[in-house]
């Protein structure tokens, strides 16, 4: 299924055409992650900082049954009030499609929708990874890191998680797990997780580098850029312990599960931080659209050198 002309907005058929960097932005987080109207001003807010780092925002999300690659702002205000907007991950496309319904895209759709238009770099906040709650509730969005050969940056898997799991699966489906100017994987709303990431890098161009080896080696899975939070808004990983084991105890006992299960425990988490939480979450998907924007510049300076 590839996403006809008419899908893409002109100024991502121009960028797609010309070379132009590019970064792909989820949105799963407008329509499930956060309340409005933090949803619609942190979509916009993504976009301007990716657009301030010299590379051109592809915000991709569902509407009406059309994969949209590029949302206009009235269209990202349409997705953020849909009454109840479907969570699209890779299999919910074509029901969506047949439904002519919307919804935001997931890690793993994002990532499907953006590789058929030849989209390379994504940012998001965390990754799907191992539910501790049950562990063969496993995200999709690792399947599609083993399967999708883009840079992905985030903040680690999201902290709700079982995180070791989460690595030791990304580590057998060959998925290259580096820290940004970090040792430790970072455990999203913490710089760290207590688990030491399988490489690191300092810089962009070091990812390009090294996503292109990567690549060049015949590797399909994605190079996954961990990013800690920045420093002032992180919440130490002591702190945010106690609450996401209450939140998880609270899904266990309400039986909530399947799609339903991550926005529950992130709108638990941030009720029981006071707020913490949501800041620090704001902050890191933020943090990953500069760098996004920064790769995708790097990626594209490289392949106009190898054109010369």
């Amino acid at each position: 299924m590839h996403p006809s002309e008419h899908l893409l907005t002109p100024e991502i058929k121009r960028a797609l055409q010309l070379n132009l960097p590019l970064v792909a932005l989820e949105s799963a987080v407008i329509t499930h992650g956060l309340p409005h109207p933090q949803n619609v001003t942190l979509a916009r807010d993504m976009e301007a900082v990716v657009r301030e780092g010299g590379a051109v925002p592809a915000t991709i999300a569902v509407l009406k049954g059309a994969i949209r690659i590029g949302l206009s702002p009235t269209e990202l205000d349409e997705l953020a009030a849909v009454e109840k907007p479907l969570k699209i991950s890779r299999r919910d496309f074509a029901p969506a499609m047949m439904r002519s319904a919307s919804g935001g895209t997931t890690v793993a759709g994002t990532m499907f929708a953006a590789s058929t238009a030849g989209i390379q770099v994504f940012a998001t906040g965390g990754i799907g990874g191992v539910h501790k709650e049950a562990r063969f509730d496993v995200s999709t969005d690792l399947q599609a890191l083993a399967t999708t050969p883009m840079i992905v940056v985030c903040a680690g898997a999201k902290a709700i998680l079982d995180l070791p799991a989460t690595l030791e699966y990304l580590e057998t489906m060959a998925v290259l797990v580096v820290g940004y100017q970090s040792d430790d994987f970072p455990a999203f709303y913490s710089r760290k997780s207590g688990l030491k990431a399988p490489a690191r890098v300092e810089s962009p161009q070091e990812v390009v580098r090294l996503a292109q080896a990567h690549w060049g080696l015949g590797m399909r899975s994605a190079v996954l850029v961990a990013q800690p939070v920045p420093p002032g808004d992180e919440v130490p990983k002591a702190e945010m312990d106690p609450w996401l084991e209450s939140a998880s105890e609270q899904a266990l006992k309400e039986q909530v599960h399947g799609q339903k299960l991550t926005p529950f425990l992130l709108e638990r988490i941030n009720e029981l931080s006071s707020g913490k939480s949501l800041r620090a979450n704001l902050s890191l998907l933020l943090n990953n659209a500069r760098l996004g924007a920064e790769i995708a510049v790097a990626l594209a300076r490289t392949r106009r050198e190898k054109h010369l």
